[in-house]
């Protein structure tokens, strides 16, 4: 079976904090430009899919100072994920680590402490004690890779002084399904709002980001955003459910999502489907390591035929019962690869409490790279089945959450959402790409 060759788009982005008064001095701002990197990824499209594999397909990443001396290390930013982590151990896969031989302010967690007792509660895999007394940690994705290591402290260095005891970590081991990425990148920055997530750590009480939709610059942002140019955030809650349940990410920045629209017709469906059930299946996650967005099955097939009747006559189905993009895009579109552009679509709503996002245009569609018949490209719908990859949840991806501002207020437990053109919006902020 043949592959095809993607080349996976690393966001360029900069990285503009104002940073709160008990950790740093007032009213500082500090920018951090980041560089675009394309990286080949060779993809079966027949292949079972999974999260992971479409995890970094464009991935927004932060670079920082950690140790003494200082390191630079270059991290993933993840809505999705709890833990930071770095690779330690320098492998033919891992080229870019951090070395804490190298640290005389690194220092690993003992198993007994409370922080490996108590603050790892909400990680996938509970921590365990390795043969030295220390903490170890493994994280574990849905295509069965995983990384490992010991839990750590060490100084970070952000915007002032090298703050120490910023826990994350250590890894030694695991294995990975994109180690073009892995080259390039140190590890993984979390930000959902788990007890060692790097914006909890920091005590910043909201981040933002903006993404562009026309090239790949894009802005990171802590602390408020109150800018004249800004539109006022529509806010939808954060979901949140005190009593652990098996199929619910409680540090996740999980929402409510009540129904969608196509063009300017509500799909008929029960609310009931959208909330989540008693094993707490059904919540709908905000997340930037994910770039597509996916629904569950009833409500995803719902959608497709809807979308399949409005555009009926403007697109022509690919229908090959074989092909399934990313193993849970089964709509897929032939497109004359010479047209000037898409037809005119509808809108696609997603509608929550308190707030609405739409998808038009290009973010509705996505070109498979490689892959044509005759003179025509193969574009496929951009939201995806769950059901077909094991995962028991709506997940919003960052494509389509680009040009829109997307703030996580952490203080009032809500994500905002406002309308703007992120490329202008860098542009607007003094940043050059």
């Amino acid at each position: 079976m043949a592959s095809i060759n993607i080349f996976l788009l690393q966001l360029s982005i900069f990285l503009l904090i104002f940073l709160p008064k008990p950790c740093f001095p007032k009213n500082q701002t500090l920018f951090f430009p980041l560089k675009t990197q394309a990286l080949a990824h060779y993809y079966n499209y027949r292949a079972t899919a999974n999260k992971l594999s479409f995890h970094h397909n464009v991935s927004l990443t932060v670079s920082l100072k950690l140790g003494s001396p200082p390191q630079d290390v270059t991290m993933v930013l993840d809505t999705g994920s709890e833990l930071s982590w770095l690779h330690c151990k320098k492998t033919v896969s891992f080229s870019s680590t951090f070395n804490p031989l190298l640290s005389s302010s690194y220092s690993p967690v003992p198993c007994n402490s409370p922080t490996c007792k108590i603050k790892t509660q909400d990680l996938p895999v509970p921590a365990s004690c390795d043969p030295k007394g220390l903490c170890r940690v493994t994280l574990t994705y849905a295509d069965l890779t995983s990384t490992e290591g010991n839990l750590a402290t060490e100084a970070i260095l952000i915007g002032g002084p090298a703050r120490p005891g910023f826990v994350f970590g250590c890894m030694d081991s695991g294995s990975s399904s994109n180690s073009q990425e892995d080259a390039r990148t140190t590890g993984l920055m979390g930000m959902n709002r788990g007890s060692l997530s790097f914006v909890t750590q920091m005590g910043f009480p909201k981040f933002s980001y903006c993404i562009s939709g026309v090239d790949s610059s894009g802005v990171l942002l802590f602390g408020d955003a109150s800018f004249a140019w800004l539109k006022p955030l529509s806010y939808t809650p954060l979901v949140r459910i005190s009593k652990p349940l098996p199929y619910f990410d409680r540090v996740a920045y999980s929402v409510q999502l009540e129904g969608i629209k196509v063009g300017s017709k509500v799909l008929n469906l029960p609310k009931s489907v959208f909330i989540p059930d008693h094993t707490g299946a059904g919540q709908t996650m905000v997340d930037s390591g994910t770039q597509f967005t996916f629904l569950l099955g009833e409500v995803y097939s719902a959608l497709k035929n809807e979308f399949i009747q409005q555009t009926k006559g403007i697109l022509r189905v690919f229908d090959d019962p074989n092909f399934v993009f990313q193993g849970a895009m089964d709509l897929c579109y032939l497109i004359e690869s010479t047209g000037p552009s898409l037809p005119r679509l509808p809108i696609v709503s997603l509608m929550f409490s308190g707030a609405e996002m739409s998808v038009s245009g290009e973010r509705l569609l996505y070109r498979v790279p490689g892959l044509s018949r005759g003179r025509d490209s193969v574009y496929c719908f951009t939201f995806g089945n769950s059901d077909l990859l094991g995962i028991e949840a709506f997940v919003i991806g960052h494509h389509h959450q680009q040009n829109l501002w997307v703030e996580f207020d952490l203080i009032n437990s809500r994500v905002g959402f406002a309308e703007v053109r992120c490329d202008i919006a860098s542009k607007r902020l003094g940043i050059i790409v």
